[in-house]
This record gives structure tokens, sequence and C-alpha cells, in this order.
């Protein structure tokens, strides 16, 4: 993997981009010459790099299943050591709703598959020190609605 990153124009983000063109903003604090007026920052989006992680597994190992996923929505409370520089994650809560015609114990061991052994992310975190839980909630929907 190649990832190349150069200041924004304006001096409030830096942008990244990969080998096949697709780019990213990801914004900088006011202390860097960014602004606190929002922005996706790169802690976050190691947090967001765990959900779609998982999602992956979760998804895939899910339609192995035969389950008929209608949506997936994943909530993802995460927090930070609070101690002086560095503060790496401390803390991973992700709550994954399945929407569909999905077995309850096959979403659980579809996410406890995905963040206990297959997610690259989620073993990353937890190697810096991180505690990942989760739980799995199934909404039923009809195959047609």
């Amino acid at each position: 993997m190649h990832i190349q990153l150069r200041l924004a124009p304006d001096g409030q983000a830096m942008i990244g981009s990969n080998d096949a063109g697709d780019e990213l903003r990801i914004a900088l604090p006011e202390i860097a010459g960014g602004s606190d007026a929002g922005g996706l920052r790169a802690m976050q989006l190691m947090i967001f790099s765990l959900g779609a992680c998982s999602a992956v597994d979760v998804l895939s190992i899910l339609k192995k299943q035969r389950q008929q996923v209608r949506d997936l929505h994943i909530e993802i409370e995460a927090h930070r050591f609070k101690k002086p520089l560095p503060n790496p994650w401390e803390t991973a809560h992700l709550v994954f709703t399945v929407f569909g015609q999905v077995d309850q114990k096959k979403a659980e061991k579809a996410v406890s598959m995905s963040i206990d052994k297959y997610c690259s992310a989620s073993e990353t975190l937890r190697l810096a020190g991180a505690t990942i839980t989760w739980e799995a909630r199934v909404v039923e929907m009809a195959a047609g609605g």
C-alpha cells in the first residue's frame, strides 16, 4: 500500500490519496493551522476504520450463512486514555444493528468472529492496548419491506 498526504490549499486539512487516486480530506486541529469548527480528524478515522473493517466481515459471514441482510448500522462509542500525549484509544464499544431476516445467534457469531478473529483494525487497536467490546441486535424486516 502506498498513501500520500499533502497540505490542503486552505491550510486547514491534509489531503490523503491512494494509488487509485481516491482522496480523503483529514481536518487539522487549530494548533496545527486548522479550525476546530469540524471535519474528520485522524484519530476519528481510526474508529471509522474499525467499523468499516468489521462491517466487511459481518456482511460476508452473514451472506455465507444465507441470512437476508437488508441493512447494517454500527454505532461506536470510543474513549482515549486521559494522560499526557500521546493519547491512544483506551476503549471502543460497537453496537451492530442488523436489519432483515437474520437469526440473532448467527448475527452474534458473525460479530464475534469479526472483532475477535478477522478484523485487522480491531487487532491493531487491541495490540495498542485498547479494549474492544460489542453487542449485536437484529431488527426483523420482511423480505420485501
